[in-house]
């Protein structure tokens, strides 16, 4: 099933095929998404061998009846839907983002009915992608101090520092502490070099890979490792 198909069953199923029927007209959900992705691949920009940035906050400008329309009929719940499409677009792509992935509407009363615009922002946070979507082996899943992050690209960098992925507001922790490897054979979590070192399940180690549940600790730190697949064993 293709990306815009799945969009199209997760909006109905959301909206219970009401905002389908909405939306006779000429804007049309589906069409909005495959902006947002075009979005996504149109500013991806490659920093590293294993890293490509791409915008986390959008917003989509719409004509005043169709934003009137929107608001009325549930924005937030559309909102939710194209963020999480995002994500899983950048995931099959092994995008990265620097924040958590946001959609909004604005009105532009300058825009005709059925039209829209999308503007994008790279904007970090102090946290890394976060969602509700439940883990899987495609998309691991870190819970940071109760705070989710989903593990959309394939290195993910943990530490005190502005250059991290997900940043830790943690004097015990490295400003570049600990590498998250998404590999075939399994997620690997390895320590940079760190002044105070990884921790997993409470046994120091330098590197191991995942199993789903593992506690890792780094300084103070409490990080909780998620899955919905197997995973082999520590190494």
């Amino acid at each position: 099933m293709g990306f815009l198909d799945k969009f199209e069953n997760g909006v109905e199923r959301a909206v219970n095929n009401v905002f389908a029927k909405t939306f006779r007209g000429d804007l049309k959900p589906v069409e909005m998404a495959s902006r947002l992705r075009r979005e996504v691949d149109e500013k991806a920009a490659v920093v590293g061998r294993d890293r490509t940035v791409v915008p986390n906050e959008f917003t989509i400008e719409l004509a005043t009846a169709d934003y009137d329309q929107v608001e009325s009929w549930g924005a937030e719940a559309l909102a939710d839907e194209f963020a999480a499409n995002v994500t899983d677009h950048a995931a099959s792509q092994r995008y990265a983002f620097v924040g958590p992935v946001t959609v909004s509407f604005s009105e532009n009363v300058e825009l005709e009915a059925g039209r829209f615009e999308v503007h994008s922002a790279t904007v970090r946070g102090a946290v890394a992608p976060a969602t509700s979507t439940a883990p899987s082996p495609r998309h691991p899943l870190l819970d940071i101090d109760g705070q989710r992050y989903l593990l959309t690209g394939p290195v993910t960098v943990i530490g005190r520092g502005s250059e991290a992925d997900i940043i830790v507001d943690d004097p015990g922790v490295s400003r570049r502490h600990l590498e998250i490897r998404v590999t075939p054979d399994g997620v690997v979590a390895t320590d940079m070099g760190s002044t105070n070192g990884l921790f997993v399940e409470g046994h120091s180690v330098p590197a191991a890979t995942l199993l789903d549940g593992n506690t890792l600790t780094i300084g103070r730190t409490r990080i909780l490792f998620w899955t919905g697949g197997d995973q082999g064993s520590d190494e």
